[in-house]
């Protein structure tokens, strides 16, 4: 079965906010078997545009991928991030071949 993976790219926008975001998400994280994979590293844009901060997070299977986004626990922390930071992110399935 393929994973699932979080891909998201985003300009924090209030750093302190956004750090109650990143406490508030690791039980809904744990809860689904999300391992980060990339979590704001340095980066190197080599074509078109990204925002500053990128993430990857893998799941066990792109379920949990799902199961974890439309979590209570995680809408709870999402609350936190919105008003924290403007970003763009994607639940995409693993290659399994």
């Amino acid at each position: 079965m393929p994973k699932g993976y979080w891909i998201a790219h985003v300009d924090v926008t209030d750093p302190a906010a956004y750090e109650r975001y990143r406490a508030a998400n690791a039980e809904a994280f744990a809860k689904y078997g999300a391992r980060f994979l990339v979590r704001g590293g340095a980066q190197e844009v080599m074509e078109g545009d990204l925002r500053a901060r990128g993430v990857v997070l893998e799941f066990p299977s792109i379920e949990a991928a799902r199961a974890c986004y439309a979590s209570p626990e995680y809408q709870a922390a999402k609350a936190l991030r919105d008003p924290a930071s403007d970003g763009d992110l994607a639940i995409i399935e693993g290659y399994d071949g």
